[in-house]
């Protein structure tokens, strides 16, 4: 096993962070470090944090944290953040919100940028949080984007999805148009002080009687908890409601099936990606230039279809 591997199980900050560093920029040395690390991996509690952009995820998540850590579990966080699509640099603003915790050792906190990717996640979330699960932390806790129509990937990687929402912000059918109640395991009402808090409750169950959704697994119940975050109200109340439904699916086949519908979506990924390379390096190989075929195509002196065959011929 490489001396990285073993720095990383042994709870190394240094080594999982040059690990994780290596995974954001997809440098190759990456891959075989983390199949080394695959057997050790598969012990965490995976939660993840999403909604609406100042709905307080950041604020819970910090708040979560140190409810964690008054129980004793070890914590390790992945906070996404939006890439300029003009720069490709990002705000990782996230940790600056934590610092509270900074210097804990028993907690990891780590921004990763999107990079383009769509879904709310970075293509590297998913191998992040395995580094994380490498090293022994108990819980670890993804916020997403918060771009609102595209934060529905969160549930394919975690094993319970917190969806943030607050009273008065944004329209509430553009919600369900978004998919957001269907990936929700449990909804936490932040800034529930608000006015329109009663309201935003009543609108949630309402919404999920109409939809017929009890939960994503038959007998569990979505639930839905008041908080005020920056109060460090409710919050134990959403980690209880969190621990509860993790409990129903370890109860049940549900936390296998949860697994089992990650790795089918990791390895869909994996096979996508070769795939793609492997075509793009068949094209390179034979003199044809990614822009070059671009420019063909917007002249309508071949199509699209025929390219992507020629490459698909392995």
């Amino acid at each position: 096993m490489s001396a990285v591997a073993d720095r990383v199980l042994a709870g190394d900050v240094r080594a999982a962070a040059r690990l994780i560093r290596l995974i954001d920029d997809a440098q190759p040395e990456a891959e075989a470090i983390l199949r080394e690390l695959w057997p050790r991996t598969g012990r965490a509690q995976l939660v993840g944090i999403t909604g609406n952009p100042g709905a307080g995820k950041s604020t819970l998540v910090d708040r979560l944290i140190a409810h964690l850590r008054a129980q004793g579990r070890t914590v390790g966080v992945l906070a996404v953040d939006p890439t300029s699509p003009f720069t490709g640099g990002a705000i990782l603003g996230d940790r600056i919100r934590m610092q509270d915790h900074a210097l804990d050792p028993g907690v990891f906190i780590r921004s990763l940028a999107t990079r383009g990717q769509l879904g709310g996640l970075s293509r590297a979330t998913s191998d992040c949080a395995r580094v994380l699960d490498a090293m022994g932390k108990d819980v670890i806790l993804i916020e997403t984007v918060g771009v609102g129509q595209d934060e529905v990937e969160i549930c394919r990687l975690a094993h319970t999805t917190v969806v943030v929402v607050v009273p008065g912000l944004g329209d509430d059918i553009q919600a369900i148009k978004a998919g957001i109640l269907e990936v929700a395991d449990l909804f936490a009402v932040n800034k529930s002080d608000r006015e329109g808090a009663d309201r935003t409750v009543r609108d949630l169950r309402s919404m999920l009687e109409l939809s017929h959704a009890i939960g994503k697994e038959a007998g569990h119940e979505i639930a839905i908890v008041k908080c005020v975050a920056s109060r460090n109200e409710g919050v134990a109340e959403v980690w209880s409601a969190i621990e509860a439904h993790y409990q129903f699916l370890k109860s049940g086949p549900g936390l296998v099936q949860r697994e089992t519908q990650r790795a089918k979506n990791e390895l869909v990924e994996v096979l996508r990606n070769r795939l793609l390379n492997v075509a793009l390096q068949k094209l390179a190989q034979e003199g044809a230039h990614l822009d070059d075929l671009a420019l063909r195509i917007a002249r309508r002196e071949i199509d699209p279809y025929s390219v992507a065959d020629e490459a698909a011929r392995l």
